[in-house]
């Protein structure tokens, strides 16, 4: 039994990232939000590396991100043979 539980939690802690592996996956989020929207913030008149372009960086990132997820609903009721689905 004592093995059986040693093994089932060496197998839960193992998939756990440590410390620098989560640092190291959030900077290259960062990174990448950088590469992608820079740009357009000093197409839009920020000045780079300044608080305003970064803002204007995590601002367009948080818009995309809402976009790609599509806040959407669907809702089925009824019985066997006949379902009403509705989608909002």
């Amino acid at each position: 039994m004592r093995a059986v539980f040693t093994t089932l939690l060496f197998v839960a802690l193992a998939g756990c990232a440590t410390l620098a592996e989560r640092a190291a996956a959030v900077q290259r989020d960062v990174d990448e939000m950088i590469q992608v929207y820079g740009p357009g913030c000093e197409r839009l008149g920020y000045r780079s590396d300044t608080d305003p372009w970064r803002a204007c960086v995590l601002r367009l990132a948080h818009r995309d991100d809402l976009q790609r997820r599509a806040l959407t609903t669907t809702n089925c009721i009824g019985h066997r043979g006949f379902f009403s689905c509705s989608t909002f």
